[in-house]
């Protein structure tokens, strides 16, 4: 099964707020599936890499980057 990130995680490293990840699921930019056991929102990490790659690729010359930082292991 592969790996995913809650809300908090995902919004953390996207550097968005969980409001507009809940507002990007609604939308269809990033899909959000629920955990089986608590039916919270979770975030497949292969997507959230693939949406930082969009999003680098549609700002590439406009002086943007986004920086990427580290999740912590609990």
């Amino acid at each position: 099964m592969e790996e995913s990130l809650t809300i908090k995680e995902a919004a953390k490293l996207l550097g968005v707020s969980p409001l507009t990840l809940r507002n990007w699921d609604n939308d269809g930019k990033l899909v959000a599936y629920r955990n089986p056991i608590n039916n919270y929102r979770v975030y497949k990490i292969s997507q959230i890499e693939k949406l930082i790659n969009e999003m680098e690729h549609e700002r590439r010359g406009k002086n943007f980057r986004i920086k990427v930082v580290s999740i912590k292991e609990k």
